[in-house]
């Protein structure tokens, strides 16, 4: 020790610095090295690292390497690119995911013939004609697992023999259909899985009203003797009802006897018929499930539940069907039935699921925590659990509230709740007072108070973040600490652009027991360290934003960040908040806002340009502004930012020359780019979204 007290080094003890500096990465071993590569695009593996030395030039072609290529979201991925990868390694590729590369061109697409080996492709979201699609699958003789899109113009009839060979063989199909039509699944004599998602918009863009009705030569009847799995996801509109009823005919004639898993996921209402209804008792008679989801009407009211065979499921979706706790318990529990196997359950929507029965009841009612308990205890093993769009309200006295019973569902991964389900409901002399005080401050005043930041501060080395607080909501994430998924969804929310319908909707206020969540609970999340997605909408009592700061130090894993109307409608009360947090989040990919009045400014982008991983940015703000300037040198610093989209409350002649301006200076460098700044509120907006490209997940 020195006089001082300090200790001094040892000069026998190497310098930290010096060892990290000898370190030789290429002294590591192959597996090391081989994982390390392993996050590496492939582009960019095949294409740089392997010409860096000779080591790596052996380990970047190992088949664990090359086997499987992801270019789902590798925007750097350009013509030249793909053209000169599938040329060098094309013949070692077995599983190919192209999915969502929209910006590539059907003639690099169509270079997919070189990998003849290919077992699985996915090319969804790519320009495919049926003569291209025909010459490509012909050569691909040993493919298992296809996954396009049928657009307007398909045509069965230009396929050749040798495609539907391929065709023939193929036992897994993902087909998404714009258009009536059967697509390929009259070739596809052997399938045993098919997923079809059905994205067919009423009218054409002329105006002109679309039938139903497959076209001729297109009604060939599918194959389904060998099916284990069908999956159907219908977007709002008749004519997507039209087209899944000819595809589920055939299935009313005769169900497959290996039927296992039976999903259909249909918006609004979808009304049983004869064929339909045929299916379904024949799949009551003949079939076992692991897997069911069907549209609300089909099961409101009926016994089918009582009826339908299961064995082992892991997975049940009841989402929008009135079902009550009573069934829920009796009919899919079975009176508490074991059922550890099932791993998700969607009871989205179903706003008496909690409680005996729905007669005599309003939605707003409290539950009875005693059909929470049993669900919690026979599906001890949930990783995926959704309980949104729904007033789950735990009693005050009778019960433990759902955030104690849902503490037990220590194997969770992703979870979705109401707001109002998280509030305490102990009166608020109980409350802990943080939540007092952030409760406390009157709401109707313009001036801006730093209410809460000094009690979730920006060091870690404050005592007021590692004190626990007492709410029953950050007890809940404590005891899930693997969570990495949450959201948080106001019971009343509607977005003002969701997905396939009107831009605007009136929305409903929020729960009163919202009232009750504020920047405490929000602040709770930074508990969790592997959360990679967060969604938070309709919080009407956050007053800062504070709890943000904690996500954006604490989450460090955050991909996924979601923010849809906090706080006062009237004004934006987060941003300061927001800026600190989004300086902190180094992983983050997806940011998606959505808020009245919000104005995307120079603090704005100077924040969100810490965010040097961003991928996507969506900004919708009713009566919002943007700042061009700032927008623009966004742009330029954030080199990895492809999509870029605003709705504003901006005029069409602003949004435009900034839209072209983006364009102008960054499409050349970055060929995926997609931007569109357009009027919230402008008549063609409808028009203006089908255009945008579905980057479709992988």
């Amino acid at each position: 020790m020195s006089s001082s007290g300090e200790e001094m080094p040892n000069e026998d003890e190497p310098n930290t610095i010096d060892l990290m500096n000898s370190i030789n990465l290429m002294e590591f071993s192959d597996e090391i090295l081989l994982h390390i590569l392993s996050y590496i695009p492939s582009t960019d593996l095949i294409l740089n690292v392997r010409r860096t030395c000779r080591k790596l030039a052996t380990l970047c072609l190992d088949k664990s390497l090359t086997h499987t290529v992801l270019l789902h979201r590798d925007y750097q991925a350009s013509e030249d690119k793909v053209k000169q990868l599938v040329r060098e390694i094309g013949k070692e590729i077995h599983q190919l995911n192209m999915a969502g590369c929209y910006w590539l061109s059907g003639t690099t697409i169509e270079h997919v013939t070189r990998c003849r080996n290919l077992v699985k492709v996915n090319l969804s979201g790519c320009h495919l004609t049926s003569i291209r699609l025909s010459k490509m699958l012909s050569a691909l003789q040993h493919l298992r697992s296809l996954a396009i899109d049928v657009n307007p113009g398909f045509d069965a009839s230009q396929l050749s023999s040798e495609c539907k060979a391929t065709l023939s063989r193929v036992l897994e199909l993902k087909q998404t259909l714009y258009t009536p039509s059967y697509g390929v699944v009259p070739c596809c004599t052997s399938l045993e899985k098919l997923l079809l998602y059905f994205e067919i918009l009423d009218r054409t863009r002329e105006g002109a009203i679309l039938s139903g009705q497959l076209m001729v030569g297109q009604s060939n009847v599918p194959h389904y003797q060998n099916l284990r799995v069908f999956y159907a996801r219908l977007a709002p509109g008749y004519i997507n009802q039209e087209v899944v009823r000819l595809y589920l005919a055939v299935l009313s004639d005769r169900t497959p006897e290996n039927l296992h898993a039976f999903l259909i996921s249909v918006p609004g209402s979808f009304a049983e018929s004869g064929a339909t209804k045929n299916l379904l008792d024949s799949m009551a008679r003949n079939v076992s499930l692991d897997a069911l989801q069907l549209p609300k009407s089909w099961l409101n009211g009926s016994s089918l539940l009582q009826n339908m065979k299961f064995n082992n499921p892991f997975y049940f979706s009841f989402s929008r069907c009135t079902l009550s706790g009573g069934h829920l318990i009796q009919r899919v529990i079975n009176g508490g039935k074991d059922l550890k196997s099932l791993a998700s359950l969607n009871l989205s929507g179903c706003i008496h699921c909690l409680s005996p029965d729905s007669l005599f009841r309003k939605a707003e009612d409290d539950i009875d925590s005693s059909i929470l308990e049993t669900l919690v205890m026979s599906c001890c093993n949930l990783k995926h659990l959704n309980l949104s769009a729904a007033h789950h309200h735990s009693s005050e006295d009778l019960g433990k509230h759902l955030c104690q019973l849902l503490a037990q569902l220590q194997h969770l991964r992703s979870l979705s709740l109401p707001v109002c389900s998280i509030a305490d409901s102990a009166p608020k002399a109980d409350k802990a007072p943080t939540q007092m005080v952030t409760n406390a401050v009157p709401r109707g005043f313009g001036k801006k108070v730093r209410i809460g930041v000094q009690t979730y501060p920006r060091t870690m080395s404050s005592e007021s973040v590692t004190q626990k607080p007492s709410s029953v909501f950050w007890t809940l994430l404590e005891n899930v600490p693997f969570l990495e998924t949450l959201e948080l969804i106001g019971s009343n929310f509607s977005s003002a652009m969701p997905r396939n319908e009107p831009a605007i909707r009136n929305s409903l206020p929020p729960c009163s027991r919202a009232q009750n969540v504020g920047d405490a609970e929000v602040a709770a999340i930074g508990q969790l360290a592997f959360l990679r997605n967060l969604t938070l909408a309709q919080l009407p009592s956050i007053l800062t934003g504070s709890g943000l700061i904690s996500i954006g130090l604490q989450c460090q894993q955050l991909q996924t960040l979601s923010l849809a109307n906090l706080g006062m409608m009237g004004k934006v009360v987060y941003m300061s908040a927001l800026s600190d947090m989004l300086k902190h989040c180094k992983q983050l990919k997806d940011l998606r806002l959505e808020q009245p009045y919000f104005s995307a400014n120079a603090q704005f982008f100077q924040a969100l340009s810490h965010c040097s991983s961003l991928q996507r940015l969506c900004i919708i703000s009713r009566s919002g502004t943007l700042q061009s300037d700032a927008v623009m040198s966004f742009m330029g610093s954030c080199l990895g930012l492809i999509m870029c989209h605003m709705f504003t409350g901006e005029s069409l002649t602003a949004c435009k020359n900034l839209q072209q301006s983006i364009v102008r200076s960054f499409q050349a460098e970055r060929p995926a780019l997609n931007v569109v700044i357009f009027p919230l509120l402008h008549e063609g907006l409808t028009d203006v979204i089908r255009d945008v490209p579905h980057d479709a997940p992988g």
